[in-house]
Parts: C-alpha cells; sequence; structure tokens
C-alpha cells in the first residue's frame, strides 16, 4: 500500500493470471423434459471464456452525487471501475452480479425483464434517488443458474420484482453507462457460510463458457466504525495483505484460506459482519482452477480495499 493505488493495465491481467481452466459439463435438470440450457447459446468458442471478478463498489452512490468525499483519493477506483468492461476479451452476453446487499434464505435470483432501480441507502442528497441504470434483466440467464445450482443440490427461489440495489448499479453505471448488456442479480445466502459460498460459485462455473460475466460486489474491507473514527488502519493493511496471499494460492490452499478467513490477520477488524466480503467466494468459487490476481489495490477513505481477478 506505500507505493499508492495500483491500478493493473488489460494486457497486465492477462500475463499475470494463470492459464484457464476447462469448465465442467453439467447437464440440464430437466424441467418437463426440457432443460433450460436449450433456450441459450452455451457455445463457449476458443478464448472467450469469461473471467470473474471481485470488485470494491465504494459507499453508496459515491461517484454520481457529492457525498463530501475526496474524490482524489477515490479517482483511482472509479478508473479501475470504468476498466471492468474491458475484462472479458469479447462482449459478455449477460452479466451476473452478486451484490453483497442482498441477503435471503436461499439463493435467489432476479428474474425480472426490465428490472426496477433499488435505492438501498438513506441520508443522502436527493439526487441520489434519481440515478437511472436501465439495463434489461436476463430472466433465460437467471433459470439457467437456478438449473445449474439445482444440479448442485441447491434450492434456490426467483424474486421477479427485485431491482438492482448499489451494489450492481453504482459500479455497473462506471463499467457500462450504456446499460445494455442483460443482467440478472444472485442474492447471498442467510448465514453467509463460506464453505456455502463457494460451492455456490462451483456450480455457476459452467457459465463462464456461456458469456455469462460473474461479478462479486463488495468490499474487501468494511467496517464502518472505523470509516468513521479513522482507527483499526494497521488491521486493515494485515487483512489486505492476508487476502492478495490468500487469492493468488491453488484453489485447494485458496479455498482452505477463504473457508477460514476468520483466523486471517484483522479479519473482525476488516469485517465486524461478513456480507461485504461473501460475494468474493462466489467468485472464486466460480474461478475454478484459475488462479488469482491483484487488479487493484488503493484507498477508501484511507483504508485499503481491493479488486480480484481470475482468469
Amino acid at each position: 500500500m506505500n507505493d499508492g493505488p495500483k491500478v493493473a493495465t488489460r494486457r497486465e491481467v492477462m500475463v499475470g493470471i494463470g492459464g484457464v481452466a476447462a469448465a465442467a459439463a453439467l447437464a440440464g435438470c430437466g424441467r418437463g423434459g426440457a432443460s433450460v440450457e436449450a433456450e441459450m447459446d452455451t457455445t463457449s468458442e476458443a478464448g472467450t471464456r469469461m473471467p470473474v471478478v471481485y470488485l470494491p463498489h465504494g459507499g453508496g452512490p459515491w461517484p454520481f452525487v457529492d457525498m463530501g468525499l475526496d474524490m482524489r483519493e477515490l479517482e483511482p477506483l472509479a478508473d479501475y471501475l470504468r476498466g471492468v468492461s474491458e475484462l472479458p476479451r469479447v462482449v459478455p452476453k449477460a452479466l451476473l452480479v452478486v451484490s453483497a446487499h442482498w441477503e435471503e434464505r436461499v439463493p435467489t435470483l432476479m428474474t425480472a425483464e426490465r428490472p426496477p432501480m433499488l435505492y438501498d441507502y438513506y441520508g443522502f442528497p436527493e439526487a441520489s434517488y434519481a440515478i437511472t441504470w436501465p439495463a434489461p434483466g436476463a430472466p433465460a440467464v437467471a433459470a439457467r443458474a437456478a438449473e445449474l445450482l439445482s444440479a448442485a443440490g441447491f434450492e434456490s427461489a426467483s424474486d421477479p420484482a427485485r431491482g438492482f440495489d448499489h451494489g450492481t448499479f453504482v459500479p455497473l453505471k462506471l463499467a457500462y453507462p450504456s446499460a445494455a448488456i442483460p443482467t440478472v442479480q444472485l442474492s447471498l445466502q442467510v448465514g453467509l457460510d463460506p464453505a456455502t459460498h463457494l460451492a455456490l460459485g462451483r456450480a455457476l462455473e459452467p457459465l463462464r463458457d456461456e458469456g455469462v460475466f460473474i461479478i462479486g460486489s463488495g468490499m474487501s474491507f468494511h467496517n464502518m466504525r472505523a470509516f468513521r473514527s479513522g482507527g483499526g488502519r494497521a488491521e486493515a493493511a494485515a487483512f489486505d495483505e492476508w487476502l492478495h496471499a490468500a487469492v493468488r494460492g491453488t484453489v485447494g490452499a485458496r479455498d482452505q484460506a477463504l473457508t477460514a478467513w476468520t483466523a486471517a490477520p484483522g479479519a473482525r477488524a476488516a469485517h465486524p459482519r461478513e456480507e461485504h466480503l461473501l460475494p468474493l467466494m462466489v467468485v472464486a468459487g466460480a474461478a475454478g482452477s484459475d488462479r488469482g490476481a491483484v487488479t487493484f489495490s488503493g484507498p477508501v477513505m484511507g483504508f485499503p480495499v481491493s479488486a480480484v481477478q481470475f482468469g
């Protein structure tokens, strides 16, 4: 962190990340004798496997309204988020976003064809509630994801009324300002068990070969009391250093480290409650055997936050 924010170029990302893993082939579980897979073009051309990314979405509607934050500090994060659309080698057919701001009893998928906006924050300027990001929904992708989850033994649910929360629309309004790519959100599962969310991601890995760009949206440091007081910077730095090492490990070492994340130095100082870390577990599960790379590292309100890419 002493060298300032670091944003990897696209070439650096592609060179720095390990080889692409072969996708697991999962048969459709079939409803009425027909697989949802048959309704989607699941052909993957060589070199078009989607990466998976865990990114920091910042706080509230920060890029679009004046919140009194130091935008000079935050501009490197904004630049990183603007470049997220360049990470896949080809334009995705759809985006699947796991937001820290949605938890349900079972993994739940947004199924609206035209999802509304969900302004799930309060106390911000009036302009915060006029932000739009009118991406179309992706019901077929949601159905395919549900099929994959079922095949892996997960119960899932759908929500036809759910809108894009700020864990989705804030970073993606920067990454995809035209809002043209169909997008579906997937919830976390209550209990926030890391092993469960790693398994959830593993079930969804085949989507990467079907043109779906999986994005986990959270914050690698998320302690609101520390943000307000400025305390705990040493613990934050220690946790960030541990996280960098964990995601760069082999899949076995990575899964072991992420499952036992509370044993990491500074773990509970960084995450008194882990909902902003759990999207990383889903992304790491969907990574398969791909090795991780830290593609952004910089401060938010003086505390280190990181983005991670696999593939």
